[in-house]
């Protein structure tokens, strides 16, 4: 067969929505593969090795990424179940969540305010232009949740899934090897730093550790994602003023 002839063929098939649906789903499957060869090593991250063979795909076919989502799609409505079936494990840590009530509150508000506002402030220490900066603030929140504050507060929310998406793998890599050596052992700990810090990915990080780690994560991403949307876009207006030059 020709090249000519494979070339067509590629882009019959690359035009149906199945196509790029199936190969999300390989790309993930090889990466899930390569992690547990990996020996669960956080380095080997699924999400950041599906990432790489997707754009490595999306580059060499020279495939827009609007065709890609509209075939994929599909896997973007399953986030909506998803993330509502992480209740089931959190019911299941309901006894030593109210004990904990306390602590998880100060921890929250305390988390919430320090990533939304410390990457403001160091991006607006560096230079970076006002759209940019409403961008990066909400790095920390889960996707939609973040984009939507990201167009509330004049950003780009492009821009920011791509801010969310490397935080949320920064943190799967490095954040519970990091709390172990500061001393941080309790799973419920790691686990609500892990979604407080790095939503879903961090979430889906810490629910290799433990079903208790996961579970206290999916209520950190829940939590920080409700109260960065209702206090980022009037905290933001009232530092902006005190960071310019």
């Amino acid at each position: 067969m020709s090249a000519g002839s494979m070339t067509e063929i590629w882009v019959y098939l690359s035009a149906q929505p199945l196509v790029w649906l199936t190969l999300t789903l390989a790309a993930y499957l090889i990466a899930v593969t390569l992690h547990r060869k990996a020996g669960g090593h956080p380095a080997a991250n699924p999400v950041l090795i599906s990432v790489a063979i997707l754009v490595a795909l999306l580059l060499a076919t020279d495939t827009p990424y609007q065709r890609y989502f509209d075939g994929a799609q599909f896997v973007h409505f399953l986030l909506g179940p998803a993330t509502v079936a992480l209740a089931v494990p959190l019911h299941g840590q309901l006894k030593r969540l109210v004990a904990m009530g306390g602590p998880i509150l100060v921890a929250l508000v305390v988390g919430s305010l320090v990533a939304g506002l410390s990457a403001y402030t160091i991006g607006a220490l560096l230079g970076a232009s006002a759209p940019t900066l409403a961008s990066l603030a909400p790095k920390s929140v889960t996707t939609p949740i973040a984009m939507g504050i990201a167009e509330r507060l004049g950003g780009l929310a492009s821009l920011t899934a791509v801010f969310v998406i490397l935080t949320g793998i920064f943190g799967a890599i490095f954040a519970d090897g990091l709390l172990r050596r500061l001393g941080v052992k309790d799973e419920a700990s790691i686990g609500f730093a892990l979604g407080l810090a790095s939503h879903g990915i961090g979430t889906a990080r810490a629910f290799q550790l433990s079903e208790q780690t996961g579970a206290f994560a999916a209520l950190a991403m829940g939590l920080n994602g409700l109260l960065t949307a209702l206090t980022l876009p009037w905290l933001l207006p009232l530092l902006a003023p005190l960071l310019k030059p």
